[in-house]
């Protein structure tokens, strides 16, 4: 008995309704459960006053993140087949959102879906404060999901629409808008299997890819930090433990104590 393959996510930016009902597929709840999963973990520690996730509104992926306001932007296609009500339609390449307003931005296989993903990345940088943090999700083309697409007969209608995007071809993107990559993260490395059972036989490949062939990872999680050029982060003034300890030794008062003078004895 062998396993069937199944193509990864068509890449269409005009086939929302396939690639939602693919994300309902064992293999779609398998992708979604990693990328949750790291996302949990690195949002965690991220503060601010906004949290903003582009797309995928069923999925809420900042559900970890401590910011008090976490708002989620789909496009009109999305909301058709939505269980979770985004709070705004927006198209991404012209967000309804003030400039430098956002502390945290995270854009779920958005780019490689959308045809003007260079516009999105640039209304990020409009949108994030200094020091922001994006966060992207993403299909690697350098993976085996990859190497499925190109094979005869079983992508070729996909080829045509949107683009897997490299981690490089990204840090290459990032870096011209003043973006640092901070850090990533790849992971499904089993093959793309149709059933569920065939998925848990090969998830020893997990542990095996993140160790040998790290890189090779058919989906990644990129971070990225948005910085300003001359601006200096102004922390509060606060005591260090050596000046708490030289103020305990400061004396109560400079004055030094004198000795009494001893008087003459009287010769009367």
């Amino acid at each position: 008995m062998t396993s069937t393959p199944v193509t990864p996510p068509p890449a269409a930016s005009n086939a929302t309704a396939t690639i939602a009902t693919w994300r309902q597929t064992p293999l779609g709840q398998y992708v979604l459960a990693w990328e949750q999963e790291k996302l949990d973990t690195a949002l965690a520690d991220v503060f601010g006053y906004n949290a903003l996730q582009l797309g995928m509104p069923e999925q809420d992926f900042l559900r970890a993140n401590r910011i008090a306001l976490r708002q989620t932007i789909a496009l009109p296609a999305d909301a058709v087949n939505d269980t979770r009500a985004p709070h705004l339609l927006a198209e991404f390449s012209q967000l309804p959102i003030a400039s430098q307003s956002i502390d945290l931005l995270l854009l779920p296989h958005v780019l490689e879906f959308h045809p003007e993903p260079h516009q999105i990345l640039r209304e990020a940088l409009r949108i994030l404060r200094p020091e922001g943090r994006l966060f992207i999700l993403g299909f690697n083309p350098l993976s085996l999901w990859g190497l499925t697409r190109s094979l005869p007969g079983r992508a070729r209608g996909q080829s045509r629409h949107g683009q897997y995007l490299s981690v490089l071809r990204l840090r290459d993107w990032l870096k011209l808008l003043d973006f640092e990559v901070d850090r990533g993260a790849f992971g499904i490395y089993v093959p793309p299997c149709k059933s569920e059972t065939w998925l848990r036989r090969w998830h020893f490949m997990e542990l095996a890819g993140d160790r040998w062939w790290g890189f090779a990872g058919s989906v990644y999680m990129l971070r990225a930090i948005k910085r300003v050029a001359g601006m200096r982060l102004i922390l509060p003034a606060w005591d260090t433990g050596k000046k708490l300890a030289a103020k305990a030794l400061t004396p109560a008062t400079n004055r030094t104590h004198k000795e009494p003078r001893e008087e003459a004895p009287y010769d009367g």
